[in-house]
Formats: C-alpha cells, sequence, structure tokens
C-alpha cells in the first residue's frame, strides 16, 4: 500500500505542475491568433486609409516662404517673402493639372546710386499652369512633382521713388513668360488635411537696359526658394 500510495503523490504533483502549462496553451495558441488577426486587421485599415486619402478629385493649397530673386542684370540676389496658392484637379490617383497663384516681396540690392536709392522695394506675381505627378503615396507621407508655365507680372517702379527701375540697374516693369518646377512633400494629418513643403525654380525671363551703352539686356533669371502650407482635400474621382 505504501508504494501505492506513493506513486499516487507523484502522479498528483505531476498533475499540479502540468494542469496550468495544459490549461494555458489554448489561451496562448488564442493569442498568437489574435495577434495574427491585429496584423492583418492593421495593413487593411492601412490600405484603406491610403485609397482614401489618394482619392480625391481636388486639392487646395495656401501657405508661404521665401525666394532668391536676380532683380537686375548686375545686383545680387536679394531674398523676397512669398505667399503661394493653388488648385489640382485630379485625374486619377497620381496624375493631377495644378493652377497655381504667386506673389514675391522684396527689396533690391543695388548699391550706392546718383539717386540715393540703395534698397528699393520689388514685386513679382506668377499665374501658372501645368501637370502634376505623384509618384510616393503611403498613409502618411506622400511626394509630388510638378512642372508650371505662365507669365509673371514684375513691378521693379514701386520703391524708386518716381525713378525709372533701369536707372537703378532693375529690370523693367513689364508682363513676361514665366516657368516652375518643384517638388511637394506632404504630411498628412488626416486622409484630406496635410503639411506641405515645396522646394520650388522659379524662371523669369524679365529685360533690363545697359547703363552704359543703352542696349536691351536680359536673359532667364535662375531663382530658387521653397514654399510651406497646408493642403485640404475634397470630392471623389469617378472610377
Amino acid at each position: 500500500m505504501s508504494g501505492f500510495r506513493k506513486n499516487m503523490q507523484r502522479l498528483a504533483v505531476v498533475a499540479i505542475v502540468a494542469l496550468p502549462l495544459f490549461l494555458s496553451a489554448p489561451a496562448h495558441a488564442q493569442g498568437r491568433r489574435t495577434r495574427r488577426e491585429s496584423n492583418a486587421n492593421r495593413k487593411a485599415r492601412i490600405e484603406r486609409t491610403i485609397q482614401e486619402t489618394y482619392s480625391h478629385k481636388y486639392e487646395i493649397f495656401g501657405g508661404g516662404g521665401f525666394l532668391r530673386f536676380r532683380s537686375g542684370d548686375l545686383t545680387q540676389n536679394n531674398n523676397e517673402v512669398t505667399w503661394a496658392t493653388s488648385g489640382t484637379y485630379y485625374l486619377n490617383p497620381k496624375v493631377g493639372i495644378i493652377a497655381d497663384v504667386r506673389g514675391a516681396y522684396g527689396n533690391a540690392k543695388v548699391g550706392n546710386t546718383i539717386y540715393n536709392i540703395p534698397n528699393p522695394l520689388i514685386t513679382e506675381y506668377t499665374f501658372m499652369a501645368g501637370p502634376s505627378y505623384r509618384f510616393y503615396a503611403k498613409q502618411k507621407y506622400a511626394i509630388s512633382g510638378h512642372v508650371l508655365a505662365g507669365y509673371s507680372l514684375g513691378n521693379f517702379d514701386g520703391g524708386s521713388k518716381g525713378i525709372d527701375s533701369t536707372k537703378l540697374g532693375l529690370w523693367k516693369t513689364s508682363n513676361r513668360p514665366v516657368f516652375s518646377a518643384g517638388v511637394n512633400f506632404d504630411y498628412n494629418f488626416y486622409p484630406n488635411l496635410a503639411f506641405r513643403v515645396t522646394p520650388t525654380y522659379v524662371g523669369t525671363t524679365f529685360n533690363g537696359v545697359n547703363l552704359t551703352t543703352g542696349a536691351s539686356t536680359g536673359s532667364i533669371q535662375n531663382n530658387f526658394g521653397v514654399n510651406a502650407g497646408i493642403v485640404y482635400r475634397f470630392g471623389k474621382i469617378k472610377k
């Protein structure tokens, strides 16, 4: 009997030790299944968010920044404060058509002249349109590029106290062709709301006058800057 009792005691100890492990095994298996389902649900949710974000038909941007602008044939580049706004109509989640309007304000660096106007105020406005292509689109980030063309209004006499801008070595006040290229970096707060940063190139074609010979001067002015602001999306692309 004593041997039988000892065997039963051993079995009882084994059962006590093994029972929690046996009971926890289904729970662990269920936990693994739940985690797998959570990962699948997360991926599905992210994919739905991406689809919702980039299926909007319209996009409006508004913001500002700065531009390094060449104000005359021989003048130094000056810094300008800018504002920018644009609207995009998307043909599909990748390809859109942009209408773009911008303004820039700064003080030209004309140096010492007989007119004693060292840093006159100058302004430029651009009206452009062109295609946009979104080549990276994730839940939180998107990158797109655009190429635009149109015309620009340059006012280089506004701060010259009645002196012709060309006598200060600046471009002649005029309306001229302009073109631009840029890359948009978007961070999405929501599917319909994002923050955007856009490094940009602006090519202007203003003309001036050579103060020595009186001949017309000018070429393509290569100007670089950056804009930043808010993007609002609305509407849905029809499939």
